[in-house]
């Protein structure tokens, strides 16, 4: 798998034959070690142990209803007070983040009303808040901390 611009993760990684899988701990089983799942599961490792968010209040591959279609949201970030915090969409190292991806997470926004979105490939991440009141947004430099509150 591809090097990428985050600490290492203590990765689970069992052999099924000529497949790899990888123990989500957010969803509390085993998945296929693909180039998305690689840079995910060290995007959450970074953000649980380096950034402090706490791992219950996430959930990886949270399904929402946007136009009638079901769609999966990489990783949601609660608050405390059960609301969607941030989303993460993320793209293997090899894939570009592209207004294409940013269209995509915004989409989803519609229905979660999330306060900060962020993408990451694992070799670039990008994070901006976003003002529901005003429409507007802010690119930030770095992650946010998890509210104390």
């Amino acid at each position: 798998m591809d090097k990428l611009n985050l600490p290492p993760a203590p990765l689970h990684i069992v052999n099924e034959g000529r497949t790899h899988r990888v123990l989500d701990p957010l969803r509390r089983r085993f998945v296929a070690l693909t180039p998305e799942e690689w840079v995910r599961q060290h995007f959450v490792h970074f953000l649980i142990a380096f950034k402090g968010y706490p791992a219950g209040l996430m959930g990886n591959e949270v399904t929402i209803t946007l136009n009638n279609t079901s769609k999966r949201c990489d990783t949601v970030i609660y608050s405390r007070q059960g609301t969607p915090w941030m989303i993460v969409e993320y793209k293997a190292a090899s894939i570009a983040i592209t207004q294409q991806v940013i269209d995509q997470i915004l989409r989803y926004n519609l229905v979660l009303k999330a306060p900060y979105l962020t993408v990451s490939n694992g070799i670039q991440t990008y994070c901006c808040s976003i003002d529901h009141s005003t429409g507007s947004h802010r690119f930030l430099d770095d992650l946010p901390p998890y509210p104390v509150n």
